[in-house]
């Protein structure tokens, strides 16, 4: 299996918070979301992975490439969004372009100027006008007119209304189509990562949680749902962590197959993303927590 984006043993210590031993696995021509509360670690794993800060120890390879000794080279591969606009805000589309020829190698105005049309994004408008949804297509414009592999995004869709987050999405599945391209994008709408992720990767508190194919993990927890009672005859190896409901409690297993052969009188249900995320974030906590 290739790989666009190998991390090993990064870390990353400050006096208030420790990226410690992060792994990622991103095979070619998937669209992994990456998934955390805010402060678990996601803009600081991204920053690492750019080379915008460094890393106090570990590994990153992207596409088999050191990112540091050839940083050069990576930069032409990699299209970068971000959650705030990278351009002055006097600049206009027109003068994004000019910059950007000098900027990319394989810089295709022609590609650039197609998007600024299907976004219907004016391209002598200084872009400090632009609402938030018409910087985020702005950014997304440049980063996919230049022939780049990976797209590394952190929280893309954040703030968007509905049509524009839906717009955005079919571009990205239009972008990694042909399996050639592949995406690493961190965000907090969990039902845009089911609607078109491969893989999960779950962060909290600087530490990696979980990751791997978004319906292996789907497919493996699940939830329960039961009275306090019954909830007391499962022992605590069985389940991820739980807390209380209305009507009992609601606990979330790793193994659903396995839970459901030794508690074949209990009710057990499949787990959304974000059940997941929640019940794992948790999971050191006491039922009703």
């Amino acid at each position: 299996m290739e790989y666009a984006l190998e991390v090993t043993g990064l870390s990353k210590k400050y006096k208030e918070f420790h990226l410690k031993d992060v792994n990622i696995s991103l095979p070619s021509g998937c669209i992994m979301g990456f998934i955390g509360q805010n402060g678990a670690g996601k803009t600081t794993t991204i920053q690492l992975i750019l080379d915008i800060i460094k890393g106090d120890s570990g590994k990153i390879n992207i596409f088999g490439m050191d990112h540091h000794k050839d940083g050069v080279a990576i930069k032409e591969e990699i299209g970068v969004v971000f959650d705030e606009m990278g351009y002055h805000e006097s600049f206009t589309p027109m003068q994004i372009n000019h910059m950007m020829k000098h900027v990319y190698t394989h810089w295709k105005e022609e590609v650039f100027f197609d998007y600024l049309s299907r976004f219907a994004l004016p391209k002598k408008q200084k872009c400090g006008s632009f609402s938030r949804g018409m910087r985020m297509k702005l950014q997304i414009a440049v980063a996919l007119s230049h022939e780049a592999k990976l797209l590394i995004m952190d929280e893309p869709t954040s703030g968007l209304d509905p049509v524009v987050r839906n717009e955005i999405l079919e571009i990205f599945q239009e972008f990694v189509v042909d399996e050639e391209h592949t995406i690493m994008m961190s965000s907090h709408m969990i039902g845009d990562l089911e609607r078109i992720a491969d893989m999960i990767t779950f962060i909290d508190r600087g530490r990696i949680l979980l990751s791997g194919n978004k319906d292996e993990i789907i497919e493996q927890h699940g939830m329960v749902r039961c009275k306090k009672e019954d909830f007391e005859k499962i022992h605590s190896d069985e389940f991820v962590s739980s807390r209380k409901s209305t009507v009992g409690v609601e606990a979330l297993v790793s193994n659903r197959k396995q839970f459901k052969r030794e508690h074949e009188n209990l009710l057990i249900e499949p787990a959304s993303l974000e059940e997941i995320l929640i019940f794992y974030i948790q999971r050191n906590g006491k039922v009703g927590d």
